[in-house]
């Protein structure tokens, strides 16, 4: 199953390692888009039903643009997250630059606040606690000037190994755990296979390693619920999949140079795995990912023949020729604890694609998954629950930082999803404190309301509890008012497919741009209705208004006066909202002064002399007056022209 590297490939390892140093001194550039993830079905067979009766839309295919798959495995505590956020191009994987965490906050933000926010700059989540990576988190990943997909794996221990594949292991959540890192190794070209050169080999690696020997893709393909489709099961079996071990936490060259050193040791019975020599690196310090980039650039390169792709491609130029239509909606699935956020994720997706279950604060990293729903692009990330932060343990560091990806995630989105708990009744403080950081942040909003299984009998409907909902975030959030909510219960199913057809919607209304007549036609019949009121006793006058952006949809108000009455632009913003159905988001409306000097008159239109004086002056003019007329200047010629002005 494995390929070894030989001594001609270690050869060309060097020479290649020489000419990608200066590469890796640039770190993380400019890629591109994520490539589509696994699915169950092309996007021309439309929705179907899986075997839980859960809706499964389209995905895209596991990976359409040839980019090589490398995946992250080892025991706990190995440095796997380190070198994760190490190999990840931050540019590529984020929506847009984050200019709202330098504003400073006009209202608090402790219910949903953190502590330590410049611990984590959006990569994985990284602590001294084995076991802090749950999920299998991708992104687009850059070593040099190579691009690959890159995933970070839960760490392989033997007690969990023995747990998922016991009785009644399945449902747990190690055994949830393993059945993603199981995943992720059968779906990759390169397996990074990490360890702690400083313990040696240990029992979880060595369990890992034989693990991994007894991979059959074969069997993995075809017990995946039976859904995948021919072409992806041949993919998955043919996929030629290399391993190569790395010897972590080896900062320096001090260990190689000491008489009976224990690390070198490490590495020789490592060595005997059938892997191939382990690479010595330091994924805290950067050491060691030139020979890292060697083997990715190579196999990379061979894949990329192998499916007859262009081997040299310009990212950069590809990233700017990207449609802005054909760029996937980001979405973002946000709420409290325990309410269902992660199993609406794996309804939308059709596939056990991120951990579930009763016990609260499963999710930690804010998981982004690139979909395709009825053929369109969809990046939707599952988030961790939101506390408040009184309620949060103060020796519990992992918590702050999970709270700190999600709203990373919901500042980088075009839509947020808030999940409600329809079995609570009523909205809670803490699920305000969320719609209040979506509407500040300027995103759209759309509620689910989940669970409504135990909630809806003869009497009471989905239809009566998702017009409270709107009554209760009308009270609190005029802005609000008329907010989409969709009432569903994932784990059933029920209605989860009218989900995507709101959230669409709302990104449309939330970057629409207005032309200037209809707004001004709109305006002048709101003045007609209602003109606005007196200003430090002079009468106020709004002479028009222009859109100046949307995401989210900004418009300035040019007035005589440099502000209006805070009920006047209330009344504004009711009616651009119905007139322009604007619903589920802020519709920010910013006054401007116009300039007091009158344009009318004399005095503001008499032409001001602009340029030099003096004989500098004198000199242009009579440049100029030569190259217009072709005749030198006469002496005396000018004082007859001032004298006959007069006459």
């Amino acid at each position: 199953m494995a390929e070894k590297v030989n001594n001609d490939d270690a050869s060309e390892a060097t020479v290649h390692a020489l000419m990608l140093r200066s590469l890796l001194a640039a770190g993380v550039g400019a890629g591109r888009r994520l490539p589509a993830a696994p699915g169950r079905r092309a996007a021309a067979e439309g929705p179907a039903r899986n075997p839980r009766g859960r809706r499964a839309f389209a995905y895209a295919s596991p990976n359409p643009s040839g980019d090589l798959v490398v995946s992250i495995l080892g025991p706990p505590n190995a440095g796997k997250s380190t070198l994760f956020n190490r190999l990840m191009d931050r540019k590529a994987n984020r929506a847009y630059k984050l200019g709202s965490e330098a504003k400073k906050r006009s209202r608090s933000n402790a219910r949903i606040g953190y502590r330590s926010p410049s611990k984590l700059r959006g990569g994985a989540i990284v602590t001294p606690v084995a076991g802090t990576t749950r999920d299998r988190r991708e992104c687009v990943g850059r070593i040099g000037g190579t691009y690959f997909r890159l995933v970070d794996t839960a760490g392989v221990d033997g007690e969990r190994i023995d747990v998922a594949v016991g009785k009644g292991g399945a449902a747990s959540m190690d055994g949830m755990m393993i059945r993603q890192t199981m995943e992720a190794a059968r779906t990759s070209d390169l397996v990074l296979l990490m360890f702690d050169a400083r313990l040696g080999v240990t029992s979880d690696l060595s369990e890992t390693i034989r693990w991994l020997r007894k991979i059959d893709t074969k069997k993995g393909a075809a017990s995946d619920d039976g859904g995948g489709s021919d072409s992806e099961a041949a993919e998955v079996v043919g996929r030629h999949r290399e391993i190569v071990i790395l010897a972590n936490k080896l900062e320096g060259d001090r260990w190689a140079s000491m008489n009976n050193s224990e690390v070198l040791d490490h590495l020789a019975e490592v060595s005997r795995a059938g892997f191939g020599e382990p690479l010595p690196i330091s994924a805290e310090h950067g050491e060691g990912m030139a020979d890292i980039a060697v083997i990715i650039e190579k196999l990379s390169r061979e894949k990329r023949l192998r499916l007859g792709l262009p081997v040299d491609v310009d990212e950069e130029e590809e990233t700017k020729n990207v449609d802005s239509e054909k760029k996937p909606l980001q979405l973002a699935i946000l709420g409290r604890q325990n309410v269902g956020k992660s199993t609406l994720v794996n309804a939308l997706l059709g596939q056990e694609r991120v951990i579930t279950g009763e016990t609260p604060g499963l999710t930690r990293d804010a998981i982004s998954v690139p979909w395709l729903w009825k053929g369109k692009p969809v990046q939707i990330a599952d988030t961790a629950g939101l506390r408040r932060g009184v309620k949060r343990e103060r020796s519990n560091e992992i918590e702050d930082l999970a709270v700190l990806d999600a709203m990373r995630s919901m500042k980088t989105a075009d839509v947020a999803v808030l999940v409600l708990d329809a079995a609570a009744r009523y909205l809670q403080r803490q699920e305000l404190a969320i719609a209040d950081a979506v509407v500040r942040e300027g995103r759209a909003l759309v509620v689910a309301a989940n669970k409504m299984d135990l909630i809806v009998d003869a009497e009471y409907t989905r239809s009566d509890f998702a017009n409270a909902v709107r009554d209760q975030i009308e009270a609190r959030f005029p802005m609000l008012r008329k907010t989409p909510v969709v009432a569903m219960s994932s784990l059933h199913g029920d209605n989860v497919y009218k989900l995507m057809p709101v959230v669409f919607a709302a990104r449309e209304r939330w970057q629409r741009i207005i032309p200037t007549g209809m707004l001004n036609r709109w305006l002048e019949e709101v003045l007609d209705e209602h003109s606005p009121p007196m200003q430090q006793g002079r009468p106020a006058k709004i002479k028009y208004i222009l859109q100046t952006k949307g995401r989210p949809p900004t418009f300035l108000l040019f007035c005589n006066v440099s502000e209006l009455p805070v009920n006047y632009l209330r009344y504004l913003t009711r009616s651009f909202q119905d007139s322009f159905d604007m619903f589920g988001m802020e519709v920010r409306l910013v006054v401007k002064a116009s300039s007091a000097q009158n344009p009318y008159d004399e005095k503001s239109t008499k032409k001001k002399s602009i340029g030099i004086g003096g004989w500098q002056g004198r000199k242009k003019r009579l440049v100029a007056d030569l190259k217009r007329s072709g005749r030198p200047y006469e002496k005396g010629k000018r004082r007859a022209r001032h004298k006959n002005r007069f006459r």
